[in-house]
Formats: structure tokens, C-alpha cells, sequence
């Protein structure tokens, strides 16, 4: 079996959600299997301590789980058009993996969250691709191939899958945004399985 890291930081849960779909999609290929994992908040205060194992939801990220793993799924909402600073926070603590080069030549994909459909969902994909080609990576999108992508009037690109959650954070995730969201999975998968 091949492992596929998905790795999130979700706040108000659409991305969680989002993490999970993309792990049903892997699970659809034979011989992969999900591991999803999360970071944990950035705290202002200097002396927070954050427990080894998040009370609910994934476990907590380990530079093992890079190791391991035969692609990558990377998932973060939308912060003024970037990525969320937990997750950015993580990837700079990466030089060791970076420089073992442990990543390189694996597949990996991004997804994202928005209040809004103008909220920066593309710029955040682009933002988490960044590091991950440093690292040597192989970015994986969704092709116009995929009929959800020319038919959603909420959310995905090419870039990834993407969602948008509302202003206040409450609307769920379309039936055209789970299905992208399960082809990116998929498509992560499949090729993973072929390098």
C-alpha cells in the first residue's frame, strides 16, 4: 500500500471536510491509502504549549510523515490570498526534509477554502505550491477534462479544488466541489501509484 499524506489546518471545518473527501477519492485507487494529518495553531503567546495530540481530529504533523509518504494532498483556507499561517509555519520548519530531498519527485495537490468566490482561492493554491516545488515536488491540478469544472458556480479551478464557504463560514460544500474534490484525491492517487 502507498500512502498519501494529506495534509490540512482548517479552522471553522470546511477544510477538514474538504481533507476528507480528497482522502475518499485516494481510497478509490487500488493499493493507496490516506493519512490525513493537521498542524496546529500559531499562538501570539511565546510561552503556549501545544499538546502533542490534538484533542479531536487528525493527529499532528511529523516531518516522519513527509518521509513516508508517496504524495502529498496539502489543504489550507484562504488568508488575505495566501495560505494559512499554521500551515506556512510548518513548511518553513521543513529544511530538513527539503535538504534530505525526501520529497522529491512525489506528486502533491493543494485545495482551499473562501468566504467568498473573489476571495483568493487561486493565489492560495499557487502560495502552497511554492515551497513544495522548492522541495521538488510534482504539482498535480484538475483538468477542464472534469465536467465539475466548467459547470460549478461555487468553487474549483485547475489549480485544485477549492470551496466557497460563505462570509460567515456556513455554506456547505457543493455536490460539484465534493466530486473535484474526490477526482483530486483520485488523480493525486494514480499517479502516485505509477511513479
Amino acid at each position: 500500500m502507498k500512502e498519501i499524506l494529506i495534509l490540512y489546518y482548517s479552522r471553522d471545518g470546511s477544510v477538514e471536510q474538504m481533507a476528507r473527501l480528497v482522502a475518499r477519492g485516494i481510497e478509490q485507487v487500488p493499493g493507496a491509502v490516506a493519512r490525513i494529518r493537521t498542524v496546529p495553531p500559531v499562538s501570539a503567546v511565546c510561552e503556549a504549549v501545544e499538546n502533542q495530540i490534538p484533542d479531536i481530529g487528525a493527529p499532528y504533523v511529523d516531518h516522519r510523515d513527509l518521509e513516508e509518504c508517496a504524495g502529498l494532498a496539502l489543504g489550507s483556507p484562504t488568508r488575505f490570498g495566501n495560505m494559512a499561517a499554521p500551515l506556512k509555519y510548518f513548511l518553513d520548519s521543513t529544511s530538513g526534509p527539503w535538504l534530505s530531498g525526501v520529497l522529491a519527485g512525489k506528486p502533491a495537490a493543494m485545495f482551499t477554502s473562501t468566504g467568498t468566490a473573489h476571495g483568493g482561492q487561486e493565489t492560495t493554491l499557487v502560495s502552497m505550491m511554492l515551497p513544495l516545488l522548492h522541495h521538488g515536488m510534482l504539482i498535480v491540478g484538475l483538468p477542464y477534462t472534469e465536467p465539475e469544472l466548467t459547470s460549478t458556480t461555487s468553487g474549483g479551478t485547475p489549480y485544485g479544488a477549492s470551496h466557497c464557504a460563505g462570509a460567515s463560514g456556513d455554506r456547505p460544500i457543493s455536490a460539484e466541489e465534493k466530486t473535484l474534490c474526490m477526482t483530486l484525491g483520485r488523480r493525486l492517487a494514480t499517479i502516485a501509484m505509477k511513479l
